[in-house]
């Protein structure tokens, strides 16, 4: 009997434990850090969303979008972003880099097409493509690019939109964001928020 007692209660305890520790660190817990990412922090909590001049949301500052038409053609309107080995290119449900060496021969035919195709669009010496326009990221889903590549697309978009070169070589080093804190990380460009505001300066 006092054994059948003794395990009733034990059982009592676990389960009041259980129920007192899913609601404070399940429920409580949750409610407090949601709670102060909205406060500190609503943008970088709600996805760090970008929005057009319209208000609509058109992605996130922290994935990178294509800017292809459907048979894979640059636009040539717009920044280029570096290519993308997730998914069908920047699927955040497939995240991944193409996890193949530097010496693969698969992977240096691919950069060698993508350097000879960039070289053509942009109307340079294959020598002057980056590094980061003909390779992937980690992720797959990097939305920026380096200001190098950013500024050598700088006279075909000026020059498909019928804008002045130095307005859109000014809206790139606007958008340069600098390493963070100073010193860690590269300088980069956001091409999705860079093609909003070349969209919002002129067509």
């Amino acid at each position: 009997m006092s054994t059948t007692r003794s395990t009733v209660r034990t059982t009592g305890v676990a389960v009041r434990a259980m129920l007192v520790f899913t609601l404070v660190l399940g429920v409580g817990y949750t409610l407090l850090v949601t709670g102060i990412g909205q406060l500190a922090l609503p943008w970088q909590a709600n996805g760090s969303l970008v929005h057009n001049s319209a208000g609509d949301t058109v992605g996130s500052a922290l994935i990178g979008q294509s800017f292809m038409d459907s048979s894979g053609a640059a636009l040539a309107q717009y920044f280029q972003s570096r290519p993308s080995a997730a998914g069908d290119g920047y699927d955040s449900g497939a995240s991944s880099g193409s996890n193949l060496g530097p010496e693969n021969p698969d992977l240096v035919s691919a950069i060698e097409e993508r350097r000879a195709a960039i070289a053509e669009l942009e109307g340079v010496d294959p020598s002057q493509v980056p590094a980061d326009a003909v390779t992937a990221s980690a992720s797959g889903l990097d939305p920026h690019i380096s200001p190098a590549y950013a500024l050598l697309q700088v006279p075909r978009v000026a020059e498909v939109r019928g804008l002045d070169e130095s307005d859109v070589h000014d809206l790139v080093e606007a958008h340069i964001q600098q390493r963070d804190l100073g010193y860690l990380g590269e300088p980069r460009v956001n091409v999705v928020e860079l093609n909003l505001a070349l969209d919002a300066l002129g067509s």
